[in-house]
């Protein structure tokens, strides 16, 4: 994979997306004695990044002539639901696999749009075992939500924004990025580096749930025990012969972790300091900042808010 792969997600997906904001934040330029930037993929349709991957990895099947007579996935809510808007809007058949307790709003837009739900894993390391055999028993094509090339070049995208609406940024520039299964990292670390090769990557994921980090320093792909977490979008492990670990190894320059109270001050100060909405996987950058977690003094930075799909009786919890 390179940046014109990601030029090319780009072409395919403009119609049907979202260009988001990239905004100046004075509350964590302040904490972070920097000038730092939130890059609002919350208000990208789905209210998540996951519409550029999703979108993509169907687009990309369609344009190169295999549309799949039928789709299956497993995902925390976010996937699940960009890429049933994503099927939807080009009549293929999807089958999403989620944990039973995913939130609320991820599942009813699921199912608004069309897809077959099959709520029923214990986490999310069950639900994308579920979906896998699936695939293999009925022939279904699997899409993940991380581990797939178009899906990551998809992602990659938002570098190119980025870049784009702050043409002062280069090489200076510290972007911090929430990890998952990986996917967004990757696509975009492997824009960013491209672009401006000295930029620095820098992942966060829940102190609950790092598979990446414990990967890394045994250097190899390894099996953890992930704890329950507020961003459960980041939780559970990547699958064992994932991709992404790959790029992470080569093209990341480090990763940070951060506590589940770093992430409720978070969603809390996102609300507070700049009226926006954000789940605990989104609002995981902006939580690494404002906790102190990764040292920006001086620095340009963009901090990628990558979703705001919270269940309303959380979000009015940590309020409270």
């Amino acid at each position: 994979m390179n940046l014109a792969d990601v030029f090319a997600a780009r072409r395919r997906i403009a119609p049907y997306l979202r260009r988001t904001p990239l905004i100046e934040s004075a509350w964590l330029s302040d904490l972070a004695a920097a000038r730092v930037c939130i890059k609002l993929e919350s208000l990208q349709l789905s209210n998540s990044f996951k519409s550029r991957g999703a979108f993509n990895a169907v687009l990309a099947r369609l344009e190169r002539g295999t549309p799949p007579a039928r789709i299956v996935t497993a995902s925390a809510g976010n996937h699940g639901r960009a890429l049933a808007a994503a099927t939807e809007r080009f009549h293929l058949p999807l089958v999403v696999f989620t944990p039973i307790d995913a939130p609320k709003t991820k599942i009813d837009a699921i199912r608004r749009h069309g897809a077959e739900l099959r709520s029923e894993g214990r986490d999310y390391d069950d639900a994308e075992k579920r979906a896998l055999q699936f695939a293999r028993e009925t022939g279904a094509e699997f899409i993940s939500p991380y581990n797939d090339a178009d899906v990551i070049a998809g992602a990659g995208t938002i570098a190119l924004e980025l870049f784009e609406d702050a043409p002062d940024a280069g090489d200076d520039l510290a972007i911090v990025v929430p990890v998952g299964g990986g996917g967004l990292i990757s696509g975009m670390a492997i824009a960013a580096k491209a672009i401006a090769p000295r930029c620095e990557v820098i992942g966060v994921e829940a102190e609950a749930s790092c598979a990446f980090l414990t990967s890394l320093r045994a250097g190899k792909l390894v099996e953890i025990v992930p704890g329950v977490t507020l961003a459960d979008g980041l939780g559970g492990n990547p699958d064992p012969a994932t991709i992404t670990f790959a790029f992470i190894q080569t093209l990341v320059d480090r990763i940070v972790t951060v506590t589940e109270d770093d992430l409720a001050s978070a969603i809390v100060g996102l609300v507070e300091w700049e009226h926006l909405v954000a789940e605990g996987a989104g609002a995981a950058a902006v939580a690494a900042i404002a906790g102190s977690r990764v040292e920006l003094r001086g620095r340009r930075v963009a901090a990628l808010l990558t979703g705001s799909n919270i269940d309303r009786g959380r979000l009015a919890t940590l309020l409270r």
